[in-house]
């Protein structure tokens, strides 16, 4: 049983701003069930904000984009250092570089506990580039040496990613704990009347190209051609710390060709879905999107890829359309096609709504991340957790 002193929960992960905007309402949950919780992370926006919530923050120098030895190895020796210092009942670890060096100082400090989320495999794993595909080998043996400790889960958020993980010898499935997703809140995305004037399909996320950014271009140009009632707007920043960033330069040609309409990111992004009609999103491979999460609870039928990840949510004929990934030709019929049928976006609209209320608020999604926190820590030495085992 878990005794009444309170337990210590720390997060690892690279940025402030992707903790403050997929990993908080989990942290506050935890909060709330008397955990006192630290973040650890590189600082640049969200210090103060984080701060406020009543978490401690931990500055790192932990970079995603580096492939610098000798930086990497000051930001690991900066991670085992804390996790001594701290020493946590639980760490956290958000996304692939975390996860590594997370759990190399997790081995190294004698950290019992230990929760790996990956939101999808990534960069490491799409890419096809011949540098990338040496890493991966050097990457599958770290994850089978890492991800198969005692006392180590990884969570994930479908049911893909576990099978390839799975089935490639990677990590054996009693260590792998299934979370749809980082939830959404349903009541500052809600659905409202029809935007007047011309119909607007939107892009809202990273501007990267395996978000299928470069297939939405060339869809862009075949509804131009066709003379299709509708214009694609993208809203969203270059990520330079990720190899598949569109560099702004590009985003700025587009918009001035007046292929597409590309605006920064905001943080008004119920705004932005207020003004569209169609959410669009052809990424090659994801872990939930939290942002077809989001258009689903603002009621916008969903065109996405076929692909892992967005199955979660985009379900095709119920509240979405999905098209074959990196499928220009298709990803343009789907788009017209919701332009062109009122009744078909209300129904698809409707229905994405009532998904995002059933399974995936930020309520039901925070609940079950603290019963996995419970349950790490209720956990006898060397029995496995599982959603199986009953202990979820």
């Amino acid at each position: 049983m878990i005794a009444s002193r309170r337990f210590k929960l720390l997060y690892l992960v690279t940025e402030d701003w992707f903790f403050w905007s997929h990993r908080l309402p989990m942290a506050r949950a935890a909060r709330d069930a008397g955990f006192d919780v630290v973040v650890a992370c590189r600082v640049r926006d969200h210090g103060e904000r984080i701060r406020g919530e009543g978490f401690r923050l931990a500055p790192l120098s932990l970079r995603r984009g580096s492939r610098n030895p000798f930086f990497d190895l000051v930001a690991l020796s900066e991670i085992i250092a804390l996790y001594r210092r701290e020493t946590p009942d639980i760490v956290h670890h958000v996304a692939m570089k975390p996860v590594i060096y997370g759990s190399l100082a997790a081995a190294i400090s004698g950290a019992q506990a230990v929760v790996n989320a990956l939101t999808g495999l990534g960069y490491l794993f799409l890419s096809d580039e011949i540098v990338t595909r040496i890493l991966r080998l050097p990457l599958r043996w770290m994850f089978r040496l890492l991800l198969n400790r005692k006392g180590s889960w990884l969570l994930l958020q479908n049911d893909d990613d576990a099978k390839l993980l799975v089935s490639q010898g990677i990590v054996d499935s009693s260590h792998i704990v299934i979370i749809r997703g980082s939830g959404v809140d349903c009541r500052r995305f809600v659905p409202g009347p029809e935007a007047p004037g011309i119909l607007i399909a939107v892009l809202a996320s990273r501007m990267l190209w395996d978000k299928g950014v470069g297939e939405l271009i060339a869809a862009a140009r075949t509804l131009r051609d066709r003379g299709a009632p509708v214009r694609i707007l993208l809203v969203g920043d270059p990520d330079s710390e990720n190899p598949a960033t569109i560099p702004i330069e590009q985003l700025e040609a587009w918009n001035r060709e007046g292929i597409v309409e590309w605006r920064p990111r905001t943080d008004d992004v119920p705004a932005v879905l207020r003004g569209s009609h169609i959410a669009v999103l052809p990424s090659y491979r994801e872990g939930l999107p939290k942002s077809l999460l989001e258009a689903a609870a603002a009621g916008l039928p969903i065109v996405a890829s076929d692909v892992p990840g967005c199955r979660e949510i985009a379900r095709d004929g119920e509240n979405a359309i999905l098209v074959p990934v990196k499928d220009a030709e298709a990803l343009a019929d789907a788009i017209e096609r919701l332009a062109r049928d009122p009744d078909l976006r209300r129904r698809l609209g409707a229905r994405g709504r009532e998904l995002a209320l059933a399974s995936f608020t930020e309520e039901a999604v925070a609940a079950k991340t603290v019963a996995l926190y419970r349950a790490t820590l209720d956990q006898p030495p060397g029995e496995s957790l599982s959603p199986s085992s009953g202990k979820m």
